[in-house]
């Protein structure tokens, strides 16, 4: 079975985030064909189309980042019924300027968790149109919208419930098979 790249983003950037700690779990979850790494959005500055022409080091590194992965798991929280702003800003960073978009063709997933009992089910959507735009084929089953309670998983990224861990792990096996399906009929190119 072939072996794929993934980058995560943790769409929040708070120091006890519980995006961070479904982030760890997963890394831990994943099968060997995938090999996790984050790709930090914390130092991104605002995005403004003033900088298309001379991106700032931190924005080229983070671009590249994206581009030099197979595919990309977004892990976030919902604000105010949507995505974080920084979790926006990063993808605007990468997309742009127009023509130069390094999520084209790449394969993507999103999931989060809150305490809430729908998880991140409407930020996950407003995440799917902002992916649709970029044109990134997205794993839009299995969907994971985790509801978050104080000990489902330790600083460490440990899960305490055998059924949430079984779920994710299946999450991810599927987002493996998603990943070669996409990259089969659009391959990366050379």
């Amino acid at each position: 079975m072939p072996t794929f790249t993934v980058g995560y983003l943790v769409g929040s950037i708070a120091r006890q985030s519980i995006n961070r700690k479904l982030a760890m779990a997963l890394v831990k979850l994943a099968p060997d064909e995938l090999k996790m790494q984050e790709i930090p959005i914390r130092d991104l500055p605002f995005y403004s189309y003033d900088h298309d022409n001379d991106y700032p080091e931190v924005a080229r590194q983070f671009k590249q980042a994206i581009a030099a992965v197979d595919a990309v798991l977004f892990v976030t929280p919902e604000y105010n019924r949507s995505i974080p702003g920084v979790l926006k800003n990063a993808i605007d960073w990468a997309s742009r300027p127009f023509g130069q978009n390094a999520f084209t063709r790449k394969p993507s997933a999103v999931i989060g968790t809150s305490p809430g009992s729908i998880g991140t089910a409407v930020a996950q959507q407003h995440m799917r149109s902002v992916l649709g735009y970029c044109n990134s084929p997205q794993m839009n089953a299995v969907e994971a919208y985790i509801q978050f309670t104080p000990d489902l998983i330790d600083d460490d990224g440990n899960i305490a419930t055998e059924s949430t861990r079984e779920f994710l792990s299946k999450y991810l096996a599927e987002f493996r098979q998603f990943i070669e399906r996409v990259l089969t009929v659009l391959p990366r190119e050379a």
